[in-house]
């Protein structure tokens, strides 16, 4: 019950967190999850989650490096190779040496062989932790594919180097030449255990299938138990667990990929329950470290053999060391790399700005803190491990503050709203990103055809395309923030008019009370895709308050079929009606500018025109088409937001421009809702 109770409350406070980080956008949403954490411990009642390394690399390391693995892409790292490696193994051991022997230096009570295995911990960049702050970061592309790769491969060298530094603190004996040796079969094991694996599993998949087992659940179950499987028989035969879900997330990306095996109903279902998952590890990673850090700061803070102020300045002496160092190797490194570190592939020197955004990017996590914690109470003669407190306090010291100057240093060093680094203007930068987010939904569509839906991709697919003509030919610019505002409130005004509009047409008995039912159903729905937050929870509010309520009133639920030609004439006559009263209530408010009305009034009309084309024409779609044409859509649209999103993650796009487009794309979702009629039920 207890342990409910902890998951619980942890699950509560990833919830606040992105309450919080709405309420404060400024403060990066990992170090509120460390206060929350750390706060929770704090209070009156006896709130403890201890850490076990073991389980927490498998429960939460092991799903999200996969998932890096999965979603990363495969021709930019390997364009990167030697960089990666220079970073993921040249700068781990670089660091060990060099920051070894200074960390001894600095506090003699600390033995070498403690040190280096000290330093091999804080080398590792945290996969998790890099993630979060570049997501707020724009960043040159290449740096930020760097980084990721770094993050992939150097927890297992920084691992390995930490196993064998405290193995030698603790029996007195080491071996250069094993250590190296074991460094690269655990390594190089890793790697190909985990493709055999998804390999493996890949093939369990497809006999499912031939046995006809092909149920969606199951699919994405063994799907989601993969990272899991790989990194538990990986560690399990001494091999790297964390490079073994690294190559697994790269297999099942390219089956995925040049494969039609996965279904488009698994993609879809695949990716939001993706989705979710990484949400919460994500958020329950940086909540689990900042539950640990009280009982690590008391440790010290409350023994009054330690000086608090000198062990904190410990703490930024070691971490100045890591960054100096890094920055040193980094600029090392550049004149091997060629233009890695080249803003302008033109100038032969590399840009101390890239330099430093690189160094700085060296964010440490919760790999470093869970690896500390594996360092054992005692050594072989029985003596306590020498000065094992101070260490754990000086990891999680060197975390939070490279956390907190990495969330406030980078975003000065990148900031860059107004230009892109390719030397485009904001303009063509708008442009270009909403013609890749539409190639890619187009491509997403293409992935999805599968032999039964060529007419619904046919269709989704000439749609995008007729978008991603009149965007190249037009090329208008987006509308201001304020204007997007004015077309909101617009947008608002006319559906509740189109609310009104079925309620007169019900009160005068010219619509039946099941189809007013099914056109408010409609209606929120278009209103749940471009509504803002705080609206849209009390839309879902609403809607599952009715769907419940409707769920023990006995038929009172009932399911509406709409793909009849004589049904979809009948709702386009509705659909006329409502358009036409909401245009005239569009067109009588004094409110907004005169441009905004004409938009939203233009889309109206437009929507009349296509109704009145419905109505003259004698054939409808199928049953099958319909169901398959939405299915697409939504995938469709979820690609083109992920495309939009990783655009803004390589810094190709500034915050503003995100969110231009993604209005953009809400608009279009809410215009999309209005011809899929398939799926509508009665609640």
């Amino acid at each position: 019950m207890e342990l409910l109770l902890a998951v619980l409350a942890l699950l509560i406070l990833l919830a606040v967190s992105q309450v919080a980080q709405r309420l404060a956008p400024f403060i990066p949403l990992p170090i509120i999850q460390i206060a929350l954490g750390a706060a929770i411990v704090l209070l009156p009642w006896h709130f403890h989650v201890p850490l076990e390394p073991e389980l927490f690399f498998l429960l939460f390391i092991s799903p999200l490096l996969f998932n890096d693995g999965r979603r990363t892409p495969r021709d930019e790292l390997w364009k990167l190779r030697l960089p990666i490696l220079l970073l993921a193994v040249g700068l781990v051991f670089v660091t060990i040496v060099v920051v070894g022997y200074l960390i001894h230096a600095l506090i003699p009570t600390i033995p070498l062989a403690a040190s280096f295995g000290l330093a091999a911990i804080l080398s590792p960049t945290d996969a998790v932790a890099v993630s979060a702050i570049a997501s707020k970061v724009h960043l040159p592309k290449k740096i930020h594919r760097l980084l990721e790769g770094e993050s992939l491969m150097n927890d297992a060298s920084g691992l390995v180097a930490f196993k064998f530094a405290i193995a030698a603190a603790v029996t007195g004996a080491f071996s250069i030449w094993e250590a190296t040796w074991s460094f690269v079969i655990i390594a190089v094991g890793g790697l190909l255990a985990g493709a055999v694996l998804a390999i493996f599993v890949i093939w369990v998949r497809m006999a499912l299938r031939r046995f006809g087992i092909d149920d969606v659940s199951v699919h994405v179950l063994i799907q989601i138990l993969t990272p899991f499987i790989l990194y538990y028989v990986a560690e399990h035969i001494g091999l790297s667990g964390i490079l073994a879900a690294v190559a697994g997330g790269v297999i099942i990306s390219i089956e995925q990929d040049h494969s039609g095996f996965t279904t488009i109903e698994q993609k879809f279902v695949s990716e939001i329950t993706w989705s979710i998952i990484l949400f919460v590890l994500n958020g329950l990673v940086f909540v689990l470290l900042g539950v640990q850090i009280p009982d690590v700061a008391k440790a010290i803070f409350h023994n009054v053999t330690y000086d608090n102020l000198k062990v904190i300045g410990y703490v930024f002496v070691i971490y100045v060391m890591l960054i100096v160092l890094r920055f040193l190797w980094l600029t090392l490194s550049s004149t091997v790399t060629g233009t890695l570190f080249r803003m302008d592939d033109d100038k032969e020197k590399p840009s101390w700005k890239a330099l430093w955004l690189t160094s700085l990017s060296g964010v440490r996590g919760a790999i470093t803190l869970a690896g500390a914690f594996t360092i054992p109470l005692a050594l072989n003669d029985g003596t306590p491990f020498p000065e094992r407190d101070l260490i754990l306090f000086l990891s999680a010291g060197v975390i939070l503050v490279s956390l907190v100057l990495a969330s406030v240093m980078l975003p000065l060093l990148a900031r860059n709203d107004a230009a892109v680094h390719d030397g485009q203007s904001g303009r063509e930068a708008e442009v270009n990103a909403q013609i890749q987010s539409i190639k890619a939904a187009i491509q997403s569509v293409r992935q999805a055809i599968d032999g039964t839906n060529d007419h619904a991709a046919a269709i989704v697919i000439s749609n995008n395309q007729q978008r991603l003509a009149d965007i190249k030919r037009n090329n208008v610019d987006l509308i201001s923030r304020q204007s997007r505002e004015e077309e909101l409130y617009l947008r608002q005004v006319a559906l509740a008019n189109e609310k009104k509009c079925v309620q007169l047409m019900l009160d005068d008995g010219e619509i039946a009370p099941d189809d007013a039912e099914v056109m408010q159903q409609l209606f929120r729905r278009i209103e749940l895709a471009f509504s803002n937050k705080r609206h849209v929870f009390f839309l879902l509010l609403q809607g599952l308050v009715s769907q419940v309520i409707a769920s023990f009133i006995p038929g009172k639920r009932k399911p509406l079929r709409l793909f009849s030609s004589d049904a979809r004439r009948k709702f386009a006559g509705y659909r006329i009606r409502t358009a036409a009263f909401a245009t005239e209530a569009v067109k009588e408010d004094c409110t907004c500018s005169a441009s905004a009305v004409t938009r939203v009034a233009g889309y109206y009309q437009q929507m009349i025109y296509m109704m009145n084309e419905q109505l003259k024409s004698a054939s409808g779609t199928s049953e099958l088409t319909e169901q398959q044409v939405q299915a697409l859509e939504l995938l469709s649209i979820q690609a083109e937001r992920d495309a939009l999103r990783q655009q803004f993650q390589d810094g190709n796009i500034g915050r503003q421009q995100l969110s231009k487009l993604q209005f953009q794309l809400s608009m279009h979702e809410a215009e999309m809702m209005n011809d899929n009629w398939g799926t509508l039920t009665l609640a």
